[in-house]
């Protein structure tokens, strides 16, 4: 059996040798961009699943939120709740949110948006926000009439960065009315403008907590949302468990939650089209290596039939056939990786722009295994089935060919 495999193997090398270059080069192309096809949509899809999961965590909903009981609005006695959360293991930290509904005033412009009551204290240990200050500085725990504005918000200096309506280039330093819900009308001093790449936080706003309790006129010890920063090593459905045994009784998710209720359609889709892509483009390689296949065996019927009349087996007859097809499938593979690996690289450095952020492919090894183990088997499929039909003829019909 070894012996056999072996001469098939040479018998195959020698016809890939004998042939058309030209003929060669086109079908290895041609393998290469199928499976470069196949790879490169899940890489772009992984990295946008990967982009969506970072601006959550880093700049939105931390690793865990909190949010109000379905037939309530606020989560009350939040402090309280935020010393309980804290002495959870696993939790690094819990910070609380108050977001409400204002109208902003610059200039002649106006716009509808959220301003979002921090400690920041708290939410440099749980967001990222801090670190993404463009102009100015983030706020301090207990200052008032100062405000932190997203980009999308305040405006970019060139206008056609610009995602929507804002204020017109509003920067640090400059004045800003604030029209809040219950009728008080502020102006605020603009301590900063935070670009996040994220979309959701950037069209947003910021100020103390102290602050929400001047314009409120009142102490405030309740929160629209918590968020949490885990451990490293922290396994967030484990925690979420423990929040729920220390007696919390308000809605709790984990980012993983968060993504699947807000793209679970989406990533179904991408999954779909994903599905779709990877079956086209193996039919595509089947159908080209069958038809490679297919004519060099038309060509080399009288061959066969010499070499079934000086006794070859059909079994190294068609083994030769489809190692050939293992072989351009091979070289394929390796012209594919090499030209995923300078795409990946390109788009590195010239990212897709979305509006939560930039968008790099992220190739997942088990993709490229997958997909490799399927064209290969795929490939089998072509080179057998036109190999087998001629040598299954007799020998006397194959050399009157």
């Amino acid at each position: 059996m070894l012996l056999d495999l072996r001469v098939s193997f040479f018998l195959a090398l020698r016809g890939i040798l004998r042939g058309s270059r030209g003929s060669l080069y086109l079908t290895v192309l041609i393998i290469a961009m199928v499976f470069t096809n196949m790879i490169f949509m899940p890489s772009i899809i992984l990295g946008f699943i990967k982009v969506a999961e970072d601006q959550i965590i880093t700049y939105q909903t931390g690793n865990i939120l909190i949010s109000p009981h379905e037939d309530e609005l606020y989560i009350e006695d939040v402090f309280s709740l935020l010393e309980k959360i804290n002495r959870i293991p696993g939790v690094l930290r819990a910070s609380a949110h108050y977001g409400t509904g204002v109208t902003l005033r610059y200039k002649a412009n106006s716009l509808g948006s959220t301003v979002v009551a921090i400690k920041p204290d708290d939410e440099r240990l749980v967001t990222d926000v801090y670190r993404k200050m463009v102009d100015g500085d983030y706020l301090a725990d207990g200052e008032l009439d100062e405000i932190i504005i997203g980009i999308q918000t305040s405006g970019h200096k060139d206008n056609s960065l610009d995602m929507g309506p804002t204020l017109g280039y509003l920067k640090a330093g400059d004045p800003v009315t604030v029209e809040y819900t219950n009728g008080v009308t502020k102006v605020y001093h603009v301590k900063g403008i935070i670009e996040t790449g994220s979309y959701y936080a950037d069209q947003g706003a910021y100020i103390t907590w102290d602050e929400l309790e001047s314009v409120f006129g009142r102490k405030v010890d309740y929160a629209t949302d918590v968020i949490i920063k885990t451990d490293l090593d922290a396994y967030e459905p484990l925690v979420k468990t423990q929040i729920y045994r220390y007696g919390i009784r308000e809605k709790v998710q984990t980012w993983q939650d968060i993504l699947e209720e807000a793209m679970g359609r989406a990533v179904q889709n991408f999954a779909m089209l994903n599905s779709i892509t990877i079956v086209v483009s193996l039919i595509i390689a089947i159908v080209v290596l069958f038809i490679v296949i297919m004519i060099k065996t038309l060509n080399s019927r009288r061959q066969i039939g010499v070499l079934k009349a000086l006794g070859v087996e059909k079994s190294i007859i068609i083994h030769n056939y489809v190692f050939q097809v293992l072989i351009l499938t091979t070289f394929g593979v390796i012209v594919g990786i090499t030209l995923v690996e300078s795409m990946v690289a390109i788009l590195t450095v010239y990212p897709f722009q979305f509006p939560d952020g930039s968008v790099t492919p992220v190739v997942a090894t088990s993709d490229l295994i997958n997909n490799t183990i399927m064209l290969y088997i795929a490939s089998c499929i072509a080179g057998y089935i036109p190999a087998w039909r001629v040598a299954s003829e007799d020998i006397l019909t194959a050399m009157r060919s």
